[in-house]
Formats: structure tokens, sequence, C-alpha cells
């Protein structure tokens, strides 16, 4: 292929990330919509690890994430 390397590197990592199995976490958003988010192996594994040190489930994790402030964009002078 003939693209720069860093575009080769992210087209590998989507090929690598779509054979990997999905995992799916169903949760409740701030305003009670259910939700169904899927994550890769590695994306399950960190929010595992988070989940871990909160004490809580993934997709209580999930839940508490959604309260978290959007930072929005600092406006140029």
């Amino acid at each position: 292929m003939d693209i720069p390397e860093d575009e080769q590197a992210f087209l590998k990592d989507l090929v690598k990330t779509s054979r990997q199995k999905p995992h799916g976490v169903a949760w409740k958003d701030r305003d009670g919509t259910e939700r169904q988010t899927v994550l890769s192996q590695a994306e399950v594994v960190r929010l595992n690890k988070i989940a871990a040190g909160l004490r809580v489930s993934k997709s209580e994790t999930l839940r508490l994430a959604a309260h978290i402030p959007v930072q929005k964009p600092a406006k140029p002078a």
C-alpha cells in the first residue's frame, strides 16, 4: 500500500480490533435511558481495572462516567 506509515498503523489497529471478540456492557444513562456500549478487548480490560478500583460494576462505572462534565474547547481571544 502506498500510504503514510502512520495511516498504515491506524489501519492495522482497525483490523486487529475488528478481529477481537467485542464485549457489550449494558448500563443506564443519567437520564434513565438504557444503553449498550460495545468495547474492544483492550477497552474492557481498562474498564475492568477502573471498576475494580472503584469497587463497582462495569455498568455502574459507565453510569458514573456519564456525570463527568465535558470540557468545552477554549474560545480564541
